[in-house]
């Protein structure tokens, strides 16, 4: 028999779900999808300084903020994250006076980055709301028992 999580062995059946976050989920995106734009601007950016700067330093550098990028989304459940996500934001801008492209690119994210985290949360505020209406609607109407013990679905 396959070891269980902690998660499924804590389950029980007609245990309800526990909501996901939205704000997580869309700033994951946004993360994620930026760490391709910074590999790919790495690259334009060796080959357009090839002669001029550090090979070694122009792909490390844009490797690392890449890995980065994807590590910061294990932490947006917390505050601690979203300070991560707004400095890559910057460092993304700021990129520009190496491509000047990145400039444009950057503030595109950066605005793409603020809505995922605003809309993100007033989504996440209105399902909690949500949830919490229907569950004071499931206590004032119970579903009728079949006598068997169990509520009908």
């Amino acid at each position: 028999m396959a070891k269980m999580t902690k998660a499924q062995r804590e389950w029980r059946p007609g245990q309800p779900k526990k909501p996901r976050s939205t704000r997580v989920m869309f700033a994951s995106t946004v993360l994620s999808l930026e760490a391709f734009v910074v590999l790919f601007a790495t690259l334009a950016i060796y080959g357009l300084n090839r002669e001029t700067l550090n090979p070694v330093l122009i792909i490390g550098s844009g490797v690392t903020v890449a890995i980065i990028c994807i590590m910061t989304c294990a932490l947006l459940k917390k505050p601690l994250g979203y300070a991560i996500g707004w400095l890559l934001q910057l460092m993304l801008i700021f990129s520009g006076f190496l491509l000047t492209e990145m400039f444009f690119i950057g503030a595109a994210f950066a605005v793409t980055w603020w809505y995922a985290v605003s809309k993100g949360h007033a989504m996440d505020v209105e399902s909690a709301r949500r949830l919490r209406e229907q569950a004071a609607w499931d206590a004032a109407h119970p579903e009728p028992d079949s006598g068997t013990g169990v509520a009908q679905p």
